[in-house]
């Protein structure tokens, strides 16, 4: 986490984006274990993903919209 905190519209962003993971992945049929395999990360950290706790790097959300047979930009619109 970076040391100043983060303006509430990045927070608020973040919180969209994992909530359109989520329900990408749920209609997808997966589990958060099942997408961490795909995507090569562990079920944590899809859920700190999904639940806006951390922050995911780009390469890791590349992974998981290609695991989850979605375009990128549907995650991250």
């Amino acid at each position: 986490m970076p040391a100043d905190p983060q303006p509430d519209r990045v927070l608020t962003h973040r919180r969209a984006i994992g909530a359109r993971i989520r329900a990408a992945r749920e209609a997808a049929g997966l589990t958060q274990e099942k997408l961490g395999e795909l995507a090569n990360a562990d079920r944590k950290t899809i859920n700190r993903i999904e639940y806006a706790i951390s922050d995911p790097p780009l390469s890791l959300l590349i992974l998981l919209a290609d695991a989850i047979g979605v375009p990128l930009s549907d995650l991250v619109r």
